[in-house]
This record gives structure tokens, C-alpha cells and sequence, in this order.
């Protein structure tokens, strides 16, 4: 399987961090590329973690209406290699 690429500067721009609840009631925050995220506690930590890992941009992180769950899958694919 090949490496994943980093993402393009472009890439960066787009939002990084989903932020909502998963259908357990959890507050969950998972960024777009499924290489960081957890879950919380309560809205207020899950908004701080996004935001401090997406530099301080609020751009980056975006409120999720609808159920999110959390979604490592990716980084554990490709921590083996």
C-alpha cells in the first residue's frame, strides 16, 4: 500500500476539524484526514482541542449538525509502515 501524501498547501486552507456529537452523546472532534481527533467531555474542551491544533484559525474548525463518530482508522492503516 503506498504512503499517503501530505496534503497539498491548498488542502490546508479548506477546514480541518469536524467538531459534534456522536450518537452516543460524546463530543467528538476528528480532523478531515482521520490523523487526530478524541473525544470529550463537553463542547467547551472538544473546541478548544480542535482549535488548538489547527493553529489558533478559526476557519478550520467546523460544527457537525448531524451524528460524528470518531474515525482513526486512517492513522492506524499507515502506522504499521
Amino acid at each position: 500500500m503506498p504512503e499517503p501524501k501530505p496534503p497539498s498547501p491548498a488542502c490546508r486552507k479548506l477546514p480541518r476539524f469536524l467538531v459534534g456529537r456522536d450518537s452516543r452523546g460524546r463530543w467528538v472532534v476528528q480532523d478531515q484526514w482521520h490523523l487526530s481527533g478524541g473525544l470529550f467531555i463537553g463542547r467547551a474542551e472538544a473546541i478548544r482541542y480542535a482549535m488548538f491544533e489547527s493553529g489558533r484559525q478559526p476557519q478550520a474548525v467546523i460544527m457537525v449538525p448531524g451524528v460524528i463518530e470518531l474515525d482513526m482508522t486512517q492513522s492506524v492503516a499507515t502506522s504499521g509502515q
